[in-house]
């Protein structure tokens, strides 16, 4: 493993392990030959078991040069782009649906996320590692902790399996936290039953002040002398909301909005 050098500032942690890279790869619920969108393949440990299963129709997206001419050497029949994840528009790369896999950067699996819900119609499955405090945000249910925008988000459109932690010292260098392997399998919600924009706005607003309860929470949305706050929803603290309460917190606070529109009083 001293082909490639890992590199700090991509996140680069080379897993080492090949059954748990056998593992990741076996995650993905195939059913006939399907597009697969590799992230972050590194020097092809994940990438290998890929390759050998006839289902896949496999693209590697890798950002670092040293990597990809690795990748280029040991796998010519790989088809790797040179780009950024972040920055790609999905859609000129595949027609349809499609899979993303990958030990994925931890400095950006937060972004790869939200990435996600932007082409959560293309993408009906995403596996793969993330640092293990990102993986239980994901899969949290409300109540604990853990749970956050994240869960709130992904969970509205996918159900979430949190597979196996994977340990520091099977990656090369190793990394300071544990790791996990997660899936996201799309549910069947085509559209939340409200407002999906200021949805994402009223998750984010109350979480950023998730130790207090939402009446003070999403005051900076509706003023706090509003009538809509005599809800006893509003005594709650923001995790203690699953996907289906902060649908109705949404509709409140739209309907909020529009009764307190100056153009609606004329």
């Amino acid at each position: 493993m001293t082909e490639v050098r890992a590199k700090k500032y991509l996140g680069q942690h080379f897993l080492k392990d090949l059954d748990i890279a056998q593992r990741i790869a076996g995650s993905l619920p195939l059913d006939g030959r399907t597009d697969v969108l590799e992230i972050g393949p590194g020097m092809g440990v994940l990438t290998q078991f890929l390759l050998q299963n006839p289902q896949i129709n496999l693209t590697a997206v890798e950002l670092d040069t040293e990597s990809v001419d690795y990748l280029h050497r040991h796998y010519p029949q790989l088809r790797v782009l040179e780009a950024d994840f972040l920055k790609l528009d999905l859609k000129e790369i595949f027609s349809d649906r499609f899979f993303i896999i990958g030990n994925f950067p931890y400095n950006i699996s937060s972004q790869i996320l939200f990435k996600l819900l932007d082409y959560k119609d293309r993408v009906p499955v995403l596996s793969g590692m993330f640092q293990k405090e990102v993986a239980e945000r994901i899969a949290s249910p409300a109540g604990r902790k853990a749970y956050g925008i994240l869960s709130v988000l992904l969970q509205a459109f996918y159900t979430i399996d949190y597979l196996f932690t994977v340990p520091e010292h099977v990656f090369d260098p190793p990394p300071k936290v544990q790791s996990a392997v997660v899936r996201l399998v799309r549910n069947d919600v085509q559209k939340l039953d409200c407002d999906e924009v200021l949805f994402r706005t009223v998750v984010k607003t109350a979480f950023n002040q998730r130790r207090k309860t939402l009446r003070n929470s999403v005051s900076s949305l509706v003023e706090k002398g509003h009538p809509m706050y005599a809800d006893p929803i509003f005594d709650k603290r923001p995790e203690q909301l699953d996907v289906q309460a902060f649908v109705r917190l949404t509709n409140m606070i739209a309907q909020s909005l529009h009764s307190s529109d100056p153009k609606e009083e004329k």
